[in-house]
């Protein structure tokens, strides 16, 4: 059903995809696709505009037009799908693991750079947030792309640490802030270190952890890391 009301509309032309709008919107209504900010659907936008303010190239404003009626429950089914059970992805199974120690060969008999990973699931999508691993740990959540671009991730950021890591532009940030707030809550959790990687839309995973903090209302010790195409260390 569509009716004539207030809803946001998105300069392309000026928005450069940093995604801080897409962690602004509760609803979860905006997505970066294509390295731009769109509106998923209307049915998820309140026409409220907390996402405004957040933006800082002004390439968001409210328009009134004929829009589908905002749906609530819609928005919930959205931010809380439903969660598969456990068994059904084999891939997807706690496991606790013993990193490879430096010295040690790999099956093929030849020596090979060591794993320091010490937990599986590492996709943030699929972690339980109540994961026994996750009690009292240090923890890194990085950005996907940044063991790609950093040669020492294993050493630099995963040994002696729990690894989670998820994509601020393709994934649900709104899913994601409340799944972290609900993992900051549940878990004792020591410390945290977000490797990002300098293109503006992976500081979107900077405030999708800083979001969730203040929605837990913990106040855990924390680093944001980030990290050059080139593999340098910026800061």
């Amino acid at each position: 059903m569509k009716i004539t009301r207030k809803i946001i509309a998105i300069n392309e032309e000026k928005c450069d995809g940093c995604g801080l709008c897409v962690t602004a919107c509760a609803e979860g209504a905006l997505q970066i696709i294509d390295g731009k900010a769109r509106l998923v659907s209307e049915t998820y936008c309140d026409g409220l505009g907390a996402c405004l303010g957040e933006c800082p190239q002004g390439a968001i404003e409210m328009a009134e037009r004929e829009a589908d009626v905002f749906d609530e429950q819609a928005v919930a089914n959205h931010l809380h799908p439903r969660e598969e059970p456990p068994c059904a992805c084999p891939g997807s199974m706690i496991r606790e693991l013993r990193p490879v120690m430096i010295g040690e060969e790999n099956t093929a008999g030849q020596s090979s750079q060591p794993s320091q990973l010490k937990n599986w699931p590492v996709q943030l999508m699929l972690l339980p947030v109540n994961a026994p691993y996750l009690a009292g740990a240090d923890v890194v959540i990085a950005a996907d792309c940044v063991p790609c671009a950093f040669g020492d991730f294993h050493r630099r950021f995963v040994k002696n640490r729990i690894l989670i890591i998820a994509c601020p532009k393709l994934d649900n940030a709104a899913f994601y802030v409340d799944k972290l707030a609900d993992m900051f809550a549940k878990n004792d959790i020591r410390s945290l270190e977000v490797p990002f990687m300098e293109v503006p839309c992976c500081g979107g995973l900077v405030r999708i952890v800083q979001t969730a903090m203040q929605q837990a209302g913990e106040k855990i010790p924390v680093t944001f890391t980030k990290v050059a195409i080139d593999g340098r260390l910026i800061n």
